[in-house]
């Protein structure tokens, strides 16, 4: 598509990307505007796939509760709340459509009815319709600046530069030492004259007089 970019001008080369994306989406939009499914296929798979897992679990419930279980799993347990959505193995909250430990709870829970039931234990932005929105409005290329329609106002506004007082040399930033960094004291002068601390010769008082 843009072998020879060089050749375009920008406002040219964004038109061009723009009319790719443009196929592209109509290209979706086609794809899934055709699937027979509630939600889109990808995710219908990996729904299936989750109750083909799940088919092997083996589900208890102790408490009698009507939306707390435990899964049983390849030597691990694994606690799915239905009312809340919550596995946790964490997958559920991530994913937000059940996983196989919530397919294998379903299927104790609604029998016959399991293969439509996990519809509404998963998120609503998996189906087909809300899908189909985001390919729906194109996108529109960018035109020539000549074709701009700026108003008057826009054109005679002058934009400035912001305040700006850039000082020579590397700028200082005050370094703070950490717990087990060794902290260097300033040495403090010591007078060669009467051998005490905190002064120089110049300014011993013992050169008073």
């Amino acid at each position: 598509m843009l072998h020879e970019e060089r050749e375009y001008p920008v406002a040219t080369i964004f038109n061009l990307i723009a009319h790719r994306f443009g196929e592209i989406f109509r290209k979706r939009y086609a794809e899934v505007d055709n699937l027979k499914t509630t939600f889109v296929l990808i995710f219908e798979t990996i729904l299936r796939e989750n109750m083909i897992e799940g088919d092997k679990l083996y589900v208890n419930n102790i408490n009698g509760s009507t939306d707390e279980f435990t899964v049983l799993s390849y030597g691990r347990s694994a606690k799915v709340n239905l009312s809340r959505r919550l596995c946790s193995f964490k997958k559920n909250d991530l994913v937000k459509f059940p996983c196989a430990h919530a397919m294998a709870v379903l299927c104790l829970k609604h029998g016959d009815e399991y293969g439509t039931s996990f519809y509404n234990y998963s998120s609503q932005i998996y189906l087909k319709e809300l899908y189909l929105l985001t390919y729906l409005e194109p996108i529109c290329a960018a035109t020539l600046e000549l074709e701009w329609s700026v108003a008057r106002e826009y054109l005679e506004m002058q934009v400035l530069p912001l305040d700006f007082d850039p000082k020579l040399g590397r700028r200082k930033v005050k370094c703070v030492k950490g717990v087990l960094e060794p902290s260097r004291y300033k040495k403090r002068n010591k007078c060669s004259k009467c051998k005490r601390l905190g002064h120089k010769r110049t300014t011993c008082s013992l050169n008073v007089g």
